[in-house]
């Protein structure tokens, strides 16, 4: 496995992909990141994160059957791995933490 890292961005696809189950593919991420957060992201960036986290060890993936919606074209399903989930519990624990440490301040 290449580096456990996880960039912000790399880190709200996995979270997408955990949420979608069955269901992630470029382009159903792509549309849950910006209905969960309302920032648009085109496919590319999603592409390359799902790459990174899949040369990681955080995601597999494997082909759909083709459609007919698709024009006999398949799908590049992914779906989080046990790492992947170990990596989002560990980054929301050290979070957490942080969030923690932070002094109350009178309002």
């Amino acid at each position: 496995m290449k580096g456990t890292h996880l960039g912000e961005f790399e880190e709200l696809v996995l979270l997408i992909v955990g949420i979608l189950v069955d269901q992630a593919y470029g382009v159903t991420v792509a549309e849950e990141i910006e209905k969960q957060t309302g920032r648009k992201v085109s496919l590319s960036p999603v592409h390359s994160a799902l790459y990174r986290l899949e040369k990681k060890g955080f995601v597999r993936s494997e082909m759909s059957g083709s459609t007919q919606t698709r024009g006999g074209r398949r799908k590049r399903i992914y779906q989080i791995s046990a790492a992947g989930r170990s990596a989002l519990d560990q980054v929301r624990i050290m979070r957490n933490n942080l969030w923690n440490m932070i002094p109350e301040y009178p309002v």
